[in-house]
């Protein structure tokens, strides 16, 4: 699954969820969710050099802002795709922010969710529908 910009392939795996706002669910143990950014969205932010993100314990509705990301070419909010309670944040993001653009999936990751509703996901889009909205 993936969409080309200019030259570069980029991939969506097919396990995780994604929303138009350009983050990714990946749901692990039941209802714990891993959020961050898609490729998509890293090759559009260029280098990324600074990533704000919220304290473990915060409760987020779908949709709310839940962090900042900056990079060499623009500052972005970051949208919750799910409602829950962060349970955890990636502290490695506030030194090597870098890692957004290396492994935006593995060790890019930036938040995970404790869920209030797996019946949200039914809202997020399948990797070959994202790939297909980010190339429209």
């Amino acid at each position: 699954m993936g969409g080309t910009e200019g030259n570069k392939v980029l991939v969506y795996p097919p396990e995780l969820k994604y929303v138009k706002s350009h983050e990714y669910v990946r749901v692990e143990q039941g209802n714990k969710a891993v959020i961050g950014i898609t490729a998509f969205a890293a090759d559009q932010l260029g280098d990324v050099t600074y990533v704000e993100l919220p304290q473990v314990g915060e409760m987020f509705k779908a949709e709310d802002k839940f962090g900042v990301i900056e990079s060499v070419k623009s500052v972005s909010d970051l949208f919750m795709p799910v409602s829950g309670e962060i349970v955890a944040v990636n502290e490695r993001l506030a030194s090597e922010p870098e890692l957004v653009n290396l492994d935006c999936y593995g060790e890019g990751w930036m938040v995970k969710v404790m869920l209030s509703s797996q019946d949200e996901l039914s809202h997020s889009l399948s990797a070959d529908a994202y790939s297909k909205f980010v190339v429209d």
